[in-house]
């Protein structure tokens, strides 16, 4: 399945613009999910946009963000903490309950997962919780400050370097991952959580996830992530780690999205999303289809616009039409295929349109097809086939025309 990003903003805890992206289905949206990055990170860590885009690609919508003063998103890390994260996290829910819909799965890796741990209970639409290398105390980022710790105790601040980069650290910044309990919090987390960890992760040891879920209360799974380093950089780690959350949300994540089946077989069901200026979901009896214009007429270009379905309408028909004759006749007929195009044309100009109102002028529809049959070498059969082609339903109604009857339900 394709998936689609899109671009958000929103005012944080503090403030300050934070940068965020919506990676979305192409098809029906079964939930909604946050995904929280780890410590100095950002939304666009290669693990986080990789399990992320899985997620959409299986029907869930993900909504990452940078933190305050991190990545793309405004404002200053050094005025931020764990409290300050939580409070963004809370924000960004309420960002998609007001504009799209409440999360129902929250995602956290390394610190973000403490943080999802932290705040799961304050959001009542969350389901399940999923954390990927996470610490059982937001304090075990601590030690990543060295010999610093002391220096940020003494003066009330230093420049740390992480992962290549300076950050400065106060003091009310380790005063406030003591005054976070997180392992409190999961003894009253009340939700199906999800604890993913590599034995040998260097950053946070696999004894932070034993501790998180002993804290927990059922039900509660624990998978091995067997050699993925802590920031499960390598792909086919991240898309096992999506894979996994996916299965497991399954059993508990919201379906209120999906469009309601309906008794009627024979009705077709086309409901807005809310996403983008034209992106519909369709029920067609227990298949899920998404209806979309091209990103040239405003469109998020997510799945085929109503012409398309009408062209493959078309070709669906006269190759299945043809394939029934082939079988009834007993005929060594190979695979079929049907390529239709579709285009507006002046009335004037086509030689064949006879009927009174086409020749008033303006334009008309005119679809084309061209049909290959392989290893169909006989002409006479070939020029039958295309009689039969002809004789296609779909065919005879665009031709004939139908009369569409409208009312309100």
């Amino acid at each position: 399945m394709n998936t689609t990003t899109q671009r958000i903003d929103f005012d944080g805890s503090q403030g300050a613009k934070l940068s965020a992206r919506l990676d979305l289905p192409a098809g029906a949206i079964k939930a909604y999910a946050i995904f929280a990055h780890c410590f100095t990170c950002s939304k666009d860590l290669h693990a986080t946009k990789r399990i992320s885009s899985e997620l959409a690609a299986q029907g869930i919508a993900v909504l990452r963000f940078d933190f305050t003063g991190l990545g793309n998103s405004k404002g200053d890390f050094s005025s931020t903490n764990f409290s300050s994260n939580r409070e963004d996290l809370i924000i960004a829910a309420n960002y998609l309950r007001d504009n799209f819909e409440a999360p129902s799965l929250l995602i956290g890796h390394s610190l973000g997962g403490a943080a999802v741990l932290s705040i799961a209970s304050e959001i009542p639409e969350v389901t399940a919780v999923a954390t990927i290398g996470a610490p059982s105390e937001a304090s075990h980022v601590v030690h990543n400050f060295g010999v610093k710790i002391d220096e940020i105790k003494d003066t009330g601040e230093a420049t740390v370097s992480l992962g290549g980069r300076n950050f400065s650290i106060r003091k009310q910044f380790l005063d406030d991952l003591k005054a976070n309990d997180v392992l409190e919090k999961v003894t009253k987390l009340k939700k199906p959580l999800l604890v993913l960890h590599s034995p040998v992760d260097q950053t946070v040891g696999v004894e932070n996830a034993t501790q998180i879920f002993v804290a927990a209360k059922h039900p509660k799974s624990f998978v091995s992530l067997d050699n993925a380093d802590h920031l499960v950089s390598n792909e086919r780690d991240a898309d096992f780690v999506a894979s996994v959350i996916t299965a497991w949300a399954g059993r508990y994540i919201s379906q209120d999205a999906l469009p309601e089946q309906s008794d009627a077989s024979d009705e077709i069901i086309v409901s807005e999303t809310g996403l983008g200026k034209f992106q519909n979901t369709i029920l067609a009896g227990n298949h899920y289809l998404i209806g979309d214009e091209p990103k040239s007429v405003g469109g998020l270009d997510s799945g085929p616009s109503p012409y398309d379905y009408l062209a493959a309408a078309l070709g669906t028909c006269t190759s299945m039409t043809m394939r029934m004759y082939a079988d009834f006749k007993k005929l060594d007929v190979g695979k079929i295929s049907v390529a239709v195009s579709h285009k507006k044309i002046h009335a004037k100009d086509c030689m064949e349109c006879t009927d009174d109102e086409r020749a008033k002028g303006g334009k008309i529809d005119v679809f084309e097809r061209k049909i290959a049959v392989e290893g169909l070498n006989d002409d006479e059969l070939s020029a039958k086939l295309l009689q039969i082609a002809d004789k296609c339903p779909v065919h005879k109604t665009l031709e004939k025309g139908a009369k569409v009857e409208t009312h309100y339900k």
